[in-house]
């Protein structure tokens, strides 16, 4: 049997999913780069869906975990208990040791439980005692998240914030597409495509994306976006009202170094899911408002100018040229 390709796995998700051809993107780059994805969408929009029917394409190990505010470290990462019978602490790992990890509602719970994920998702291990665990190869955080209900919820914290490779706002689908979905979903119960690749075949694909060539104009251009965000002197962005405003008036600070590796992670991806050997501008300038949005601090002047936050990200990333 001939190895797999990542466009497979895309055809296989396509297959379940309707409409969501980002969501779909960004869960194959999430892949490719060794990253984590927060999907941010209205209840039913097949966030978790997507996420399973990842899982089930993969021939890996999958847990979902259901965030709540209840919810105790200890029921991520594991914890010890005292076996009577050999008068001695047994480890029990939590579901958090699994290839592809699903955290439903993640800002659900609060900060202690927050920080439970911060060592898993940058160290890729979990303490649990005295003793540190390393977790599964490949290992993949995909975290949902619902804007529109506050109540009961928790911000996430900048730091994890951070840790996300790329954050994906999934809209509404096209009349089209949701005529699809009642055509697909409301007469039978459509199953995910099964094993459609291995864990093998992942690792294959993150080192062939890491052999993708980044040139050397390419990286500045990755740079000087990432720059424009803690500097964006010159940027304007319309708000409803008509006025123009500056965007860096609207910036508390910008994204991190660790943008700037994602930036070039993901388009060393997509270039790989074109088929391509080599990284182009494009390639950057398309994935740039998922890798930088959720790593640039606003503050109160954006929403109360009614900006949003993507039309600032746009206006920086237009601001700088492509080489």
């Amino acid at each position: 049997m001939s190895a797999a390709r990542p466009n497979d796995l895309a055809q296989a998700l396509s297959r379940t999913i309707v409409g969501q051809d980002r969501v779909i993107e960004a869960l194959l780059l999430a892949l490719l780069a060794n990253g984590h994805v927060l999907l941010e969408g209205p209840p039913g929009l097949a966030k978790t869906l997507a996420c399973r029917a990842l899982a089930a394409a993969l021939d890996g190990e999958f847990k979902r975990i259901q965030f709540t505010p209840d919810l105790l470290p200890s029921d991520i990462v594991g914890t010890r208990i005292f076996d009577q019978r050999e008068s001695a602490f047994a480890t029990v790992l939590g579901p958090i040791f699994a290839n592809v990890v699903l955290a439903d509602e993640i800002n659900r719970a609060p900060a202690k439980v927050q920080s439970a994920l911060l060592e898993a998702m940058q160290e890729r291990q979990v303490t649990i005692g005295p003793q540190s665990y390393a977790l599964p190869d490949p290992f993949v955080v995909m975290a949902t998240m619902n804007p529109l209900d506050s109540e009961g919820t928790y911000a996430l914290p900048i730091a994890q914030m951070d840790r996300f490779l790329m954050k994906v706002n999934v809209g509404y689908p096209s009349r089209e597409e949701e005529l699809t979905i009642l055509d697909r979903f409301a007469i039978a119960d459509t199953q995910p495509a099964r094993a459609v690749a291995s864990l093998d075949d992942v690792r294959a694909w993150r080192a062939q994306a890491h052999d993708v060539h980044l040139d050397a104009k390419v990286k500045r251009y990755i740079v000087d976006l990432v720059t424009k965000t803690r500097a964006a002197g010159g940027v304007e962005v319309s708000a409803p009202s008509g006025d123009s405003l500056r965007v860096a008036e609207l910036i508390d600070y910008g994204a991190s170094p660790r943008a700037t590796l994602a930036l070039a992670f993901l388009s060393r991806g997509r270039a790989l899911l074109a088929g391509r050997d080599f990284a182009l501008p494009d390639d950057v300038r398309a994935i740039a408002p998922h890798a930088l949005g959720h790593r640039v601090g606003f503050n109160y002047r954006l929403a109360a100018e009614g900006v949003l936050a993507d039309a600032a990200i746009d206006a920086m990333i237009e601001a700088v040229p492509a080489p």
